[in-house]
């Protein structure tokens, strides 16, 4: 024992020696880069072309088959569209087997199949894939494309573009894609009414027949196979699908533009910008610049921590997210920085995001961002490696980009010597910030004003369809007569009458609306001439309520209360109740505006702007000013489902919107000239 003490006293003298040597001041250096173990690859080739990569791992008993055709784009003109609707159609019936039965075998199997059109995928058990793969064969060489799946095909496009007609963030995608690539690029394109009724069955599957061929497609095939007997299945199963010359079609290389400029596309009913600073890069895959690229897009908009995150969010609270991208491709690779902003700082964030982009080309970044980036990259790939299906994916990308077979064994060495010359030098190189476009789409009537005092740049204006269109209308025309006080009266006549609503002396009304799975309770009274009071309750627990009793109110969450003073205190005493409408008679009427399609007066009163249907005179929508931890924030709500109450109509679905988040409040009850008392307002 006393042995064993002595020994265990010498073992730590030793370790405490040791590490009174360690210099802490001394940061310690780099160690090499992690050696790369990527899964051993296993690869074959048809006679007909087909290119097969099998990744095989025995964790799990499940394989998958991945098919990717590895055509060039195709500019489809008049007939856009076409491509994609082929792909949709895959797979429904062949000429061994019925849709239903294909669908009902795989649901049985508890299997999933999918087809596009650039390949297909497959993954179940592993004891069902051989039959699995059987039946992704059997869709991808004998698809039957038939009059009635074509016909539900295009009634299922169509409305799908007609819901798109009023998305902003949909329109802006498509239009950026159009003015990026250009619209006679087959990135540039996008599908329209016109060009789905151009399309024909015939199309269809002469689309098929042509650019679905093996000659220039990989089949990856993963998880717990056997090589050998895969290979055999695999020979067996695709070996009689007929190669084809698929025809190359030549098109404009993308350009960027001489000098900055902005394009505008406006969108009424827009309640944020979408912004995008893009410029067309020349990047693939492997290129000498290609791991400095991705680190200096780290740094500006990769992520959380990133510069146009941290600027444009956490600094500014113009938006929830600021990110940047680069995109390589063999066709056509771009820059984008993005962001989805309040329309009151449109102009401010494409002032910051400019800033960062400049930035970033004309000084070093620091070694710890440089640091962090890689560590980041470092970290991701890491952890990917270890994947089976990664193996296979970065084996797909060597043959599809003709890379060096040690090209992901040297990617971390490689990432690891991006030095801090190299950050600046591509991003002056990729990102543009002189000759870019700067894309914004949204509300001309909100942000125009302020954006034209950007003197450094000029706006050209487009429509939704990517054509140059003129400067869009600030306001429409009010007619001669109408006034504030006119559009009240008409409000009052359309919902039931001037001498119904001077009957209603008190009003209570009760709405619902779900948060996050929660219930939240809103009961609003009110009390001829002013008295309000509001209470915001969950789960039975009052989570906010305001109270004025004609000359003196407060209002208390969270356990605190604070009285009615000031701004505040003087706008309850001018308001008028139970409509508050009346008191809008004292506005401006400043404008007519187009509301999702409708076009509306708009009064504005105080901070507050409200909007009346032209030709119903509805009410359809306020928009509140508020105070905002970062700013002034806008605050809509929107008015819709109007239903009879004792012969006065309410709107029984109020959205309101914070950001990109919306409460829908369900008007559930209306009590008039009862169940209300002065014991409400104190």
């Amino acid at each position: 024992m006393k042995t064993k003490i002595i020994a265990l006293i010498a073992i730590l003298a030793v370790s405490f020696a040791t590490t009174a040597q360690i210099d802490r001041s001394i940061q310690p250096k780099p160690g090499p880069a992690p050696k790369v173990q990527l899964g051993k690859v296993k690869k074959f080739k048809l006679p007909n072309g087909l290119q097969v990569i099998m990744v095989e791992n025995h964790k799990l008993p499940r394989a998958s088959a991945s098919l990717t055709i590895d055509n060039r784009a195709v500019f489809e003109g008049e007939k856009a569209g076409l491509s994609n609707m082929m792909g949709d159609l895959l797979g429904r019936g062949t000429a061994n087997i019925t849709k239903d039965e294909f669908n009902e075998k795989v649901d049985y199997l508890g299997a999933r199949v999918n087809f596009y059109s650039s390949g297909a995928s497959a993954s179940s058990l592993k004891k069902y894939f051989p039959e699995i793969l059987a039946l992704m064969a059997d869709g991808v060489k004998n698809s039957q494309f038939t009059q009635e799946e074509f016909d539900k095909e295009v009634k299922v496009t169509l409305d799908g573009l007609k819901s798109n007609e009023k998305s902003v963030t949909a329109i802006a995608r498509r239009v950026e894609d159009a003015l990026i690539y250009g619209k006679n690029h087959p990135y540039g394109e996008f599908t329209t009414k016109k060009s789905i009724s151009n399309i024909t069955l015939s199309d269809i599957k002469n689309n098929f027949n042509t650019y679905y061929k093996p000659n220039n497609a990989y089949l990856v095939i993963t998880g717990d196979i056997n090589p050998s007997k895969t290979k055999k299945m695999v020979t067996k199963l695709f070996s009689n699908w007929k190669k084809g010359n698929v025809p190359t079609v030549d098109f404009p290389k993308p350009k960027n533009v001489s000098a900055t400029e902005i394009n505008f596309i406006d969108m009424p009913n827009a309640v944020q910008s979408e912004i995008v600073v893009a410029n067309n890069i020349d990047l693939k895959l492997g290129d000498k610049d290609y791991y400095a690229a991705l680190l200096a897009n780290n740094i500006l908009g990769g992520g959380g921590t990133a510069r146009l995150f941290m600027n444009l969010r956490e600094d500014k609270g113009y938006t929830y997210g600021s990110y940047s991208s680069v995109r390589q491709s063999k066709v056509a690779a771009t820059f984008k920085a993005t962001a989805s902003v309040r329309n009151i700082v449109t102009d401010s964030s494409v002032v910051e995001i400019q800033k960062e982009i400049y930035k970033i080309r004309s000084q070093k970044v620091s070694a710890e961002e440089l640091k962090n980036a890689k560590a980041k990259y470092v970290g991701s790939f890491v952890m990917e490696v270890q994947k089976p299906e990664t193996a296979a994916r970065y084996a797909l990308n060597i043959a599809r980009y003709n890379l060096p077979s040690n090209f992901y064994e040297n990617y971390l060495k490689n990432i690891n010597a991006v030095t801090l010359d190299d950050i600046q030098n591509t991003a002056i190189k990729y990102f543009k910030a002189d000759k870019a476009r700067i894309i914004i789409t949204g509300k001309g009537l909100d942000v125009l004003t302020n954006l034209e005092k950007m003197s450094d740049y000029s706006i050209k204006y487009f429509d939704k369809e990517g054509n140059k269109t003129t400067k869009p209308a600030m306001s429409l025309p009010i007619p001669k007569g109408v006034n504030a006080t006119s559009v009240i009266n008409s409000f009052f006549n359309a919902i039931g009458g001037k001498d119904k609503i001077a009957s209603v002396k008190t009003l209570k009304a009760t709405s619902e609306a779900k948060v996050q799975g929660m219930q939240l309770i809103l009961v609003k009274k009110s009390a001829f001439p002013n008295k309000t009071s509001t209470i915001v309750s969950m789960a039975g627990n009052v989570m906010q309520k305001e109270i004025f009793d004609g000359t003196k109110g407060y209002q208390e969450a969270r356990g605190q209360k604070k009285q009615l003073e000031g701004k505040e205190l003087e706008d309850a005493k001018n308001n008028v109740s139970p409509f508050s409408d009346e008191a809008y008679k004292k506005g401006t009427l400043n404008r007519i505006e187009p509301v999702n399609g409708k076009n509306a007066y708009v009064i504005t009163f105080d901070k507050k702007e409200i909007f009346y249907d032209v030709k119903s005179g509805l009410k359809i929508k306020e928009v509140s000013v508020m105070k905002g931890p970062k700013g002034d924030v806008k605050v809509p709500l929107e008015f819709s489902d109007y239903k009879e109450v004792n012969g006065i109509k309410f709107p029984h679905l109020i959205i309101q919107s914070m950001g990109p988040m919306k409460m829908n409040f369900e008007l559930k009850e209306v009590k008039i000239n009862e169940d209300v008392s002065d014991a409400d307002f104190q």
